[in-house]
């Protein structure tokens, strides 16, 4: 139950991976939201070192 918030950040970071690679569909129409996905490539592998980072981080309850 302590690290429910690095369990979100985990999977949110596999979710904008799988996004800006295109494994998930997102509404492309709109030009900046095109532009945002595109970042998700490295945004969402970085949440997902930090959330790793932050799980060995932290003390054992």
């Amino acid at each position: 139950m302590a690290y429910i918030d690095q369990i979100i950040m985990f999977c949110a970071g596999l979710w904008m991976t799988a996004a800006g690679f295109g494994y998930v569909q997102t509404n492309t129409q709109v030009p900046w939201l095109a532009q945002l996905t595109r970042h998700f490539r490295w945004m969402g592998p970085l949440l997902i070192v930090i959330a790793v980072v932050l799980v060995l981080a932290s003390p054992t309850v």
